[in-house]
């Protein structure tokens, strides 16, 4: 009997044991889901629990209404202080207040059940616009809905009080297609009336209408100020251009030589630059007459006596301009680069400048600029801008770096710009045999006075001999750069002895090829530089021929053991104008037919691909 009792014992122990555990499973999982819930979305499970709201509505519509309540009872005491202080002077303001006040309650008591309904029933999204706009109204210094209410109502009875909260856009510092769509406007105004037309032009089109007025004191020159250039004035980490770019007030006294950044209110910048503004940074031989400009920050200045709704781009002539090289090299390649975004919606202010190279190059001047040229070293006038350019942006010789330039501009960009401003015919160059009888032309740049051709009538007859249509030109500073550019946009290949006539490439149609003939002297590489790179880039296609010692003069004025001929790399040590005198300037080239005679084959095989 005992055994019996004991074994039944031991089964409902058993039986018990297993409820128990079924119960922690049950009760685990439970906690395990509260937590789930608790953690991932604590508002479902709040609002669920007492039954009020939707898990998506409750939230937000019960933090409206919240704010709704507390602005309504901030704005009832404010009117009530306000109501008794204005009793103590007019005893009248008491009954007008107590006359509306009834019939205000009793439209607040409906509306209120009314905005009750409306906010619990509204949708998501259109909860959250409302909150975003109450937001922007307290920030900017209204009360909720009902302060928006009292604004309106305060409007009616004083609107001179009021004002038009300006656009962003007003403020804005814009970019150069921006600038062109303002109005521009008239000359000599002072700055109190451009004061005056700025604040009566402002627009508040593109606000919600819970913004559109405000009280005129959160408009104030310092919130607007704050929106200024906020980058250093000038960048000198450029090995060859020191370059200032500025938005905002600025102010150009060329009679002071200065550049004046008009700093805004609570602004703590003190920038004081000096430069020149043409791109020979460190040539001093090259910099030395120019004129220096002083760009700096300030908070005092002259006032404007004329205004500008375009940019401003200020830089330097004389240096080396009138050699054809650094024409393009040192102006209008940096200016094109620097400009051309602008699409003529710029005023070029040039100090130190050369008349007579304006009106060389006045066709490129007319294509970058819409406006007349200001001679800054004979200007007296204070201009006003918002944005200004002091210096060009430039690069290797000859060249534009996609990856700096603005809007990526390339060689291409600018080989395509000096066909189109001359008005040159061919973009491209023809394969062999699209025009019927038509030979391929070679152009040869010829020279007077140093690196000549000393067998031109030679080289002149091997090329006519396997093929070729050749013409003979020589470029120089008097040039008509008009007719010199319709020449060689006319050929397929141009050859000529290192020298600025080689610049003339940049008329040339897209693929056709330049021959650069390099001078004895180990000079390979900055012969490369000048040309190979620059009229690779713009799509032409490139041939370099270094002449051997019995085709330079220098064995006329050497002995063939002489060291100038050994080692000439030995004589660089002795710097680039050595160099420049030695190798360019007392050297004349005698082709050796037979042996460029390849070059030219090459040429034509590279026109019928």
């Amino acid at each position: 009997m005992k055994a019996v009792e004991r074994a039944k014992l031991v089964r409902n122990l058993r039986q018990e044991s297993r409820r128990l555990r079924l119960l922690v499973l049950v009760i685990g999982f439970f906690l395990v889901t509260l937590t789930f819930v608790v953690l991932c979305k604590p508002d479902a499970l709040l609002f669920n629990l007492n039954g009020g709201l939707s898990v998506d509505q409750a939230p937000r519509s019960l933090l409206i209404r919240h704010r709704h309540r507390v602005d309504a009872d901030d704005a009832a005491s404010r009117r009530s202080a306000d109501t008794l202080a204005a009793a103590a002077e007019d005893p009248k303001v008491v009954d007008e207040e107590g006359a509306g006040g009834e019939e205000a309650t009793n439209a607040k008591g409906t509306s209120a059940v009314e905005e009750q309904q409306r906010v619990l029933t509204s949708s998501e999204p259109e909860q959250g616009r409302r909150e975003e706009e109450a937001t922007a109204s307290e920030l900017l210094g209204g009360d909720g809905e009902e302060g928006r209410k009292a604004e309106e109502d305060d409007g009616h009875h004083d609107h001179q009080h009021k004002v038009t909260l300006p656009t962003v856009s007003n403020y804005t510092i814009h970019d150069a297609t921006e600038d062109n769509d303002n109005a521009k406007q008239e000359d000599g105004r002072t700055d109190a009336e451009q004061s005056n037309a700025g604040e009566g032009s402002q627009q508040s089109d593109n606000l919600p209408s819970s913004i559109s007025s405000v009280p005129m004191t959160i408009i104030h020159c310092a919130a607007v100020d704050t929106m200024a250039w906020d980058k250093p004035l000038c960048d000198f980490s450029n090995f060859r251009a020191n370059v200032c770019e500025i938005r905002g007030n600025i102010r150009i006294h060329p009679n002071a030589s200065s550049i004046m950044y008009m700093e805004p209110a609570g602004s703590k910048r003190d920038e004081q630059w000096k430069l020149k503004p043409y791109p020979r940074k460190g040539d001093e031989l090259c910099l030395g007459s120019l004129t220096e400009l002083t760009v700096k920050s300030s908070r005092v200045a002259a006032e404007c006596t004329k205004y500008h709704d375009v940019p401003a781009v200020i830089f330097a002539l004389t240096g080396y301009t009138g050699n054809l090289f650094h024409d393009f090299t040192d102006v209008l390649v940096p200016l094109f680069t620097t400009a051309s975004e602008f699409n003529g919606e710029v005023q070029f202010l040039i100090t130190d400048m050369a008349v007579w190279w304006t009106r060389k190059y006045a066709v490129v001047f007319e294509k970058l600029t819409k406006y007349p040229l200001i001679d800054f070293n004979k200007d007296d006038q204070v201009h006003c801008f918002k944005h200004a350019i002091v210096g060009l942006h430039a690069y290797m010789e000859f060249t534009i770096d996609p990856l700096k330039a603005p809007h990526n501009y390339t060689m291409v960009d600018f080989n395509r710009f000096m066909r189109r401003t001359y008005s040159l015919p061919r973009d491209v160059v023809s394969a062999l045999g699209e025009i019927p009888k038509a030979k391929p032309r070679l152009l040869i740049i010829s020279r007077q006075k140093t690196r000549m051709f000393l067998n031109l009538n030679e080289i002149v007859a091997m090329a006519e001999e396997i093929g070729y249509e050749v013409v003979v030109e020589e470029a120089n500073v008097n040039s008509n750069v008009a007719h010199f550019a319709k020449v060689v946009n006319s050929v397929d290949v141009m050859m000529g002895v290192h020298g600025a006539g080689l610049t003339n490439c940049v008329f040339l149609p897209h693929n056709a090829i330049l021959i650069q003939i390099v001078p004895w002297g180990a000079i390979d590489g900055i012969c490369r530089v000048d040309f190979g790179n620059p009229s690779e880039q713009m799509g032409l296609r490139y041939k370099h021929y270094s002449i051997g010692v019995h085709e330079s003069s220098l064995t006329e004025q050497y002995p063939l053991d002489h060291e100038i001929f050994k080692n000439p790399l030995a004589f660089h040590k002795n710097g680039f104008e050595f160099v420049r005198q030695t190798f360019m300037d007392k050297q004349n080239v005698r082709l050796d037919c037979k042996r460029f005679r390849h070059v030219l084959l090459e040429a034509l095989d590279q026109l019928n691909q």
